[in-house]
């Protein structure tokens, strides 16, 4: 069986790609769903490590 990603996007993504990757089927967490706004990458990855098989993808301004 294979295992599926899973990615946690943080609050600067886009939620037209949250919402792309769920119509196709990907598990998706955001740092807005997850009370995560503002915290520091780390906190971020951290969350992401906590969930198996969690991909962070972070987009910097």
């Amino acid at each position: 069986m294979l295992n599926k990603i899973k990615f946690h996007l943080d609050e600067n993504v886009s939620n037209a790609i949250a919402n792309g990757l769920r119509m196709r089927g990907i598990d998706v967490t955001t740092s807005p769903e997850q009370g995560l706004i503002g915290v520091y990458d780390k906190q971020q990855l951290a969350y992401a490590l906590s969930q198996l098989g969690t991909r962070i993808y972070v987009q910097q301004y």
